[in-house]
């Protein structure tokens, strides 16, 4: 597969009374063909989320950004282009980082959580000299995280609820 540079597809997800933000580092193709985030379906964000609100896993988008909305989580990537091989964050270069501020100016968000070490890495180095905020980073949900189950997966994301209940 060569590699490709991609503009950002998707918008963010926000309203006014999102009081966190998660960042993934890119989309995957599959996010990119559903134009939606985490669109893998082996990807375990939405089981996590669910599973942290006591609520049965969304399937369709619209349940997602339901459930996401509800909760006051606004979702969005820290990449808006870059050169990419497939879906490999270790592949990206060229990067182009998304303005965060649309998100910061018309919301509540205090707190942002990285999806991962990518987007962690990316994110400090492109827009956390231009936020100020530091972010917290949590594992991956990606499937390639095979060292985090989902149990614990939702002991380390659990650290959201508190920024939002």
């Amino acid at each position: 597969m060569d590699a490709q540079h991609i503009i950002h597809p998707i918008p963010p997800l926000y309203d006014a009374a999102c009081r966190i933000l998660i960042l993934g580092s890119f989309p995957s193709i599959k996010s990119r063909e559903a134009m939606f985030f985490y669109g893998h379906p082996q990807n375990r964000f939405w089981k996590l989320l669910a599973r942290l609100f006591n609520e049965p896993a969304p399937q369709s988008i619209e349940e997602k950004r339901n459930l996401s909305l509800r909760h006051h989580i606004a979702m969005w990537d820290v990449i808006r282009s870059c050169t990419i091989v497939g879906s490999s964050d270790s592949s990206i270069r060229d990067v182009v980082p998304n303005d965060l501020s649309e998100i910061l100016e018309h919301s509540k968000v205090e707190r942002v959580f990285c999806n991962g070490t990518a987007s962690f890495d990316l994110y400090r180095k492109y827009i956390l000299p231009a936020t100020g905020i530091e972010a917290v980073k949590l594992p991956s949900t990606s499937p390639a995280n095979a060292a985090y189950s989902l149990d614990r997966l939702a002991g380390e994301w659990a650290r959201i609820l508190e920024y939002i209940e």
